[in-house]
């Protein structure tokens, strides 16, 4: 009797562990159908956020970015490299000047090297337009005629067309260029700035037109030419090296204009860039720096 007893408990035991022991299986079975359910679930949701905006780099990073889109390894800069104080050849033959020192400077900025390419001045915006060089730049005036061509970076010098006479002339005054000989760089805004006032340059005797401004002014000197209309800049730097005694400079000019930088019109991005550029070497007082060293004080635009 007492071994009957005893092997009905443990069957009733045996029993007992197996119900657990399928609890136990179902309970997994059940946690595992949960746990792919909720991946689906996740996965569905991600799926579903696809079309969220991506998380947003930092302003450097961006930066960087928009730089690298220039997709520029260079960047090929047109000038006149007969134009001092902007832009010539020291006597070494190395270029230098003003405008020089700004590109070099640009160039570090941009973190794109600048190659200076010497050209024909008269042919800038074909160089420009034939993607010969990429901007255009020394003493590049600003002008309606040449909005039809080129973008222009923001101004950044001030500029007069002025006369220019030998000392010892009777010409004091814009009338008094009547029957005389005039001089300009062709294809200049001296040009321009002359036939803005065509009640004056129909009394000149003859309007000749140079390939450079150093020609002009050498025509001058021999006596072959009365009067050179030209950049302040340049005139009021050739006579200080040349001697201020020998000079004239009218007080009466041709028009007050503005410097700038020539790019292509479909350029943007690197008119932009540009644009970012100037403000920044400004702001670091570079173009201060420049200034003082060529002119004696800081005449670059705000």
């Amino acid at each position: 009797m007492v071994l009957l007893l005893y092997y009905a408990n443990v069957i009733t035991q045996y029993h007992k562990l197996r119900n657990i022991r399928e609890d136990k299986i179902v309970m997994k079975k059940r946690i595992l159908s949960i746990c792919m359910a909720a991946m689906m679930v996740l996965g569905m949701a991600a799926c579903g956020n696809s079309s969220q905006p991506e998380v947003q780099a930092p302003e450097e990073e961006q930066a960087t970015a928009e730089e690298n889109t220039l997709n520029y390894d260079k960047i090929v800069v047109g000038l006149d490299d007969t134009f001092a104080p902007l832009g010539f050849r020291d006597e070494e033959g190395n270029l230098v000047g003003v405008d020089v020192e700004l590109m070099e400077a640009t160039g570090e900025i941009m973190g794109i090297p600048f190659e200076l390419q010497p050209i024909d001045w008269s042919m800038k915006e074909t160089e420009l337009a034939n993607k010969n060089i990429d901007m255009i730049w020394n003493g590049y005036t600003i002008t309606e005629e040449r909005k039809e061509k080129v973008a222009f970076s923001q101004p950044y010098l001030n500029n007069r067309q002025v006369v220019v006479t030998m000392a010892d002339t009777d010409i004091n005054t814009l009338a008094d260029l009547t029957d005389k000989t005039v001089a300009a760089q062709a294809e200049s805004s001296a040009i321009d700035a002359i036939n803005s006032k065509p009640e004056i340059a129909q009394t000149f005797k003859s309007l000749g037109e140079f390939e450079t401004n150093d020609q002009c002014l050498m025509d001058l000197e021999s006596g072959r030419t009365d009067a050179v209309v030209a950049d302040e800049v340049i005139i009021r730097y050739y006579v200080s090296k040349k001697g201020e005694e020998k000079y004239k400079i009218l007080e009466e000019d041709f028009g007050k204009e503005e410097y700038g930088i020539g790019v292509r019109k479909e350029d943007t991005q690197l008119l932009e860039a540009l644009n970012v550029a100037l403000d920044t070497l400004k702001e670091n007082g570079t173009t201060k720096e420049i200034s003082e060293k060529w002119f004696g004080s800081d005449i670059i635009m705000e």
